[in-house]
C-alpha cells in the first residue's frame, strides 16, 4: 500500500477476487484468515459490498459474488471490442474473410466484435451477439485448447461445417490477458482453410491480446 491508495478499497477488491475464485463461497472466518484481518473488518467489508449487490450471503452465512457484478461486466464488452477492432479489420482485409473476436459467456462462446472484408464478392455473414457452445466451432475449441494447456502455445484450431454448412473456421486463443478468456478467428466459405490463414489468425490474436494488456 502507498499513500495514494485506499486500504479499505484494496481489501474490498481482494474480497471480490477471493469470492470469484471459489464455487462454494467463503465464510467470514475463511475470509478473515485469507485477508489477514480480524472478523469485524470482514463483516464491515461484506456489509458494504452487499449494499451494492456485489456480494450476497446464503442462509449458511457463506459469502458469494452477487448479481451486481453483472452490471459492471456488461460494460467490459464495448471496451474489449474497441481495443480489438484494428487487428480484426487488418485480419479481415488481409485474408478476405469475416473476422471475429469471441469471448466466453458461461458455457457458451459469444461473438462480441465482427468485421467483414470490404473487397470480396461474397463472405460469410456473421453478427456480433451470435452464440454457440464452446465445444463447437473453431472459436470455442480454440478457447478450450488454451484451458487444457495454459502453459503451452496453443497455436490455432481449424473446423469445417460445425456452425454453418459449407463454412470453415480458424481461430486462436487470447493468451496472457488477465480476466479475459476468448479467441480471434475468421470464418470463410471454403472446404479447406488455406495454409497461411492459421498463422495469420495467431498473429491477430497476439495483437488483440497486446491491446488488452
Amino acid at each position: 500500500m502507498t499513500a495514494e491508495t485506499s486500504q479499505t478499497l484494496d481489501r474490498g477488491l481482494r474480497v471480490l477476487k477471493l469470492l470469484a475464485d471459489t464455487d462454494h463461497g467463503l465464510t467470514v472466518t475463511e475470509l478473515s484468515t485469507k485477508l489477514g484481518v480480524n472478523r469485524t473488518v470482514v463483516y464491515r467489508l461484506l456489509a458494504t459490498l452487499e449494499q451494492h449487490a456485489l456480494v450476497r450471503r446464503d442462509l449458511g452465512g457463506r459469502a458469494r459474488v452477487g448479481l451486481g457484478v453483472l452490471r459492471l461486466g456488461r460494460q467490459v464488452h464495448p471496451l474489449v471490442r474497441e481495443a480489438a477492432l484494428p487487428a480484426l479489420r487488418s485480419l479481415a482485409e488481409d485474408i478476405g474473410a469475416t473476422a471475429h473476436l469471441t469471448l466466453v459467456d458461461g458455457s457458451e462462446a459469444l461473438a462480441v466484435a465482427v468485421v467483414e472484408p470490404t473487397w470480396t464478392d461474397y463472405h460469410v455473414a456473421y453478427r456480433a451477439g451470435f452464440r454457440h457452445p464452446l465445444e463447437r466451432g473453431a472459436a470455442g475449441k480454440a478457447i478450450l485448447s488454451a484451458r487444457q494447456s495454459p502453459s503451452v502455445d496453443p497455436g490455432y484450431t481449424l473446423t469445417h461445417g460445425e456452425l454453418e454448412a459449407g463454412a470453415s473456421g480458424a481461430a486462436a486463443p487470447l493468451v496472457g490477458v488477465t480476466g479475459v478468456e476468448g479467441s480471434v478467428g475468421v470464418v470463410m466459405l471454403v472446404d479447406a482453410v488455406p495454409e497461411r490463414v492459421g498463422p495469420r489468425v495467431v498473429e491477430a490474436a497476439r495483437e488483440v491480446a497486446e491491446a488488452l494488456r
